[in-house]
């Protein structure tokens, strides 16, 4: 009896095993003759490019003051009237309010560290970020800053206004997109292929480096007795896009 039971049990092992063996390949064919849908379509990446240089329209450039007295009133105080001074020659060159912004202020004590750590005076500092587009004011911004009493000219930096860069974006996906086309026609003629749509597409800009000038080459122009010259150079604009286009 005891041997019929294990037969039995033998034999309903071997029958489940023989099942779901069917199942699974049952599962396989299905699946391998599911995974391309009737009528879906191939696709085809393709990348264009386009850039331009410019000259850029904006200047930026940080302007300062740096003083220093026996006490720190008497720092800030000087520094005061020297940043004002300065501020008043900025707007008599037309700047506005919203042309200069205070960047950096500071009041702090400088130590005389030979043997025991003392005090020896207070340093007041007040920088200003002057921005703008008429780059024709910048020799004058750079001297006429220095004859009032500015000492800390920082670099100039030009970048591209976004007024700028919104003209020359509609400019540059149009050329962008021209040269992904191209590039993607002339594809699909080599493959044998025929473009039918676009499935996606997306774009990326990407600003032109800038341009700097350093604040010891200001200083050394300023002391040959001219106008410091001021030159912006030429900025390169850029814009890719990546279109997924529907082949057969």
């Amino acid at each position: 009896m005891s041997q019929e039971n294990s037969n039995s049990k033998l034999f309903y092992v071997v029958f489940a095993l023989s099942i779901a063996l069917v199942l699974m390949a049952a599962a396989l064919y299905t699946g391998s003759h599911t995974s391309v849908q009737p009528g879906s379509e191939n696709t085809m990446q393709m990348s264009g490019s386009a850039e331009k240089k410019v000259v850029p329209d904006t200047a930026s450039i940080s302007i300062g003051v740096v003083v220093e007295s026996a006490t720190s009133k008497e720092a800030s105080d000087e520094n005061a009237v020297l940043m004002s001074a300065v501020i008043e020659e900025l707007k008599d060159l037309g700047l506005e309010d919203k042309d200069i912004r205070t960047s950096y202020v500071s009041v702090h004590p400088v130590y005389n560290y030979e043997g025991k750590r003392t005090i020896e005076a207070y340093s007041a500092s007040n920088s200003v970020q002057v921005t703008t587009t008429d780059l024709e004011l910048l020799s004058d911004i750079v001297d006429r800053s220095a004859a009032a009493g500015a000492n800390q000219i920082g670099s100039v930096s030009f970048s591209v206004s976004d007024e700028m860069q919104k003209d020359l974006n509609e400019e540059l996906i149009d050329e962008a997109v021209e040269d992904a086309s191209s590039k993607a026609n002339a594809l699909a003629k080599s493959l044998d292929v025929k473009i039918i749509g676009i499935q996606t597409s997306s774009i990326s800009d990407n600003t032109g480096s800038r341009m700097y000038y350093g604040a010891m080459e200001m200083a050394m122009d300023e002391e040959a007795g001219s106008s410091t010259p001021i030159m912006p150079g030429e900025s390169t604009v850029s814009m890719s896009v990546q279109v997924t286009y529907l082949i057969k």
